[in-house]
């Protein structure tokens, strides 16, 4: 049971609240979930961290039972909720800031199922150790889902891309053909999101046929490898990933969209997630053909790590990838259009100001 509290009055209590988490892709998942129950006339209540141009905003208020939510992991806000069905999609270190080591936030992970009642569901990423520990914490009815790990109760398999990047592939259910799936976004870790859908809304009995023509009408979530629009014959998208899991997701992707060269634009976000992780970074990066480091944007803090932009810049130079620094956007702008060639793709990264920079490319 959960309480949906608006300007300080208790405005409904919803039965099944549907919480969707994990430290990637918990948009994308929340909004696929929210579209298959729209699609199966089940009229939810949404909240969820993105516009979703499908319900023309980032919530909706419906008069079902059903309370769909983004459940978010950071300083373990997610542990105020009660939902009966959860998906834990990933657990990975994040959150710098708060978390201090990644036991401190998978034990928020485990804290969090453990929420769930005995005639609860939990959706696991069985690919995730992790994310498949989480059984053990438990007393709800646990579903696996994933692409590597064949034991998972739904596995994806015969996975193809066409020229768009667009994935087509078979669903298996405990083993048996379940259904062929085609999504309208990119990369794979979008197919192990929508498993994850799959099973949640296979649970709770949504057909075959409203699941499937939910995800191939879904073309993505703002700021989510969105499409900004195209200029001297390159086209422009923006992605709000800001961890280098994400962003290694998001380079897997583009390899399998057609084009000529790839440039991607940086914006870090915060100096602690930089500094723990620049490593990281510079590694995902070098997915990229050219890559532009910005600023670092701030966000909640002060630069008390010593870390700045040129020191990820350097590490993505050791690595044999060409890199530069550019502070202004204005500046980036001219850089790109004086160098991105016709059949080029051009990314902003990052989740601060830097999807401003798409429409000042396209202007």
């Amino acid at each position: 049971m959960n309480v949906l509290i608006s300007y300080g009055y208790i405005t409904r209590v919803y039965d099944s609240t549907i919480g969707i988490s994990g430290t990637h892709g918990k948009t994308t998942t929340t909004s696929m979930v929210s579209l298959c129950f729209i699609e199966a006339n089940l009229d939810p209540t949404i909240q969820i961290g993105a516009m979703l141009k499908e319900i023309n905003g980032n919530y909706r208020v419906g008069n079902s039972d059903y309370f769909i939510l983004e459940a978010c992991e950071y300083v373990e806000s997610f542990l105020k909720f009660s939902p009966k069905s959860a998906i834990v999609l990933n657990i990975d270190h994040d959150h710098v800031d708060y978390f201090e080591s990644f036991e401190h936030i998978n034990h928020a992970f485990q804290k969090y199922v453990d929420i769930l009642p005995r005639d609860g569901l939990l959706v696991v990423n069985a690919d995730d150790y992790n994310c498949l520990a989480l059984r053990d914490h438990t007393v709800a009815k646990t579903i696996t889902f994933g692409i590597k790990n064949p034991k998972a109760n739904f596995v994806a398999t015969n996975i193809t891309f066409d020229a768009n990047g667009f994935s087509r592939f078979d669903v298996y259910h405990n083993n048996n053909y379940y259904a062929e799936i085609k999504l309208s976004i990119v990369g794979i870790h979008n197919v192990l999101n929508s498993l994850s859908c799959i099973a949640l809304c296979h649970e709770h009995g949504i057909s075959k046929h409203d699941i499937k023509s939910a995800l191939f009408k879904f073309t993505g979530a703002n700021r989510r490898f969105e499409l900004i629009g195209s200029t001297r014959g390159f086209c422009v998208y923006d992605d709000y990933a800001h961890h280098p899991i994400e962003i290694t997701a998001t380079a897997m992707a583009l390899k399998n969209k057609v084009h000529r060269q790839s440039w991607a634009i940086f914006q870090p976000h915060t100096y602690s997630r930089t500094s723990e992780l620049l490593d990281d970074f510079a590694n995902s990066l070098t997915g990229f053909d050219n890559i532009i480091i910005t600023d670092i944007y701030a966000a909640r803090e002060t630069n008390t790590y010593n870390i700045s932009s040129e020191h990820l810049v350097d590490k993505v130079r050791s690595l044999g990838k060409n890199c530069v620094m550019i502070a202004d956007f204005d500046d980036i702008c001219k850089y790109i259009k004086e160098r991105a060639c016709p059949n080029d793709i051009v990314l902003t990264i990052g989740a601060g100001t830097i999807g401003d920079l798409g429409k000042k490319l396209i202007d």
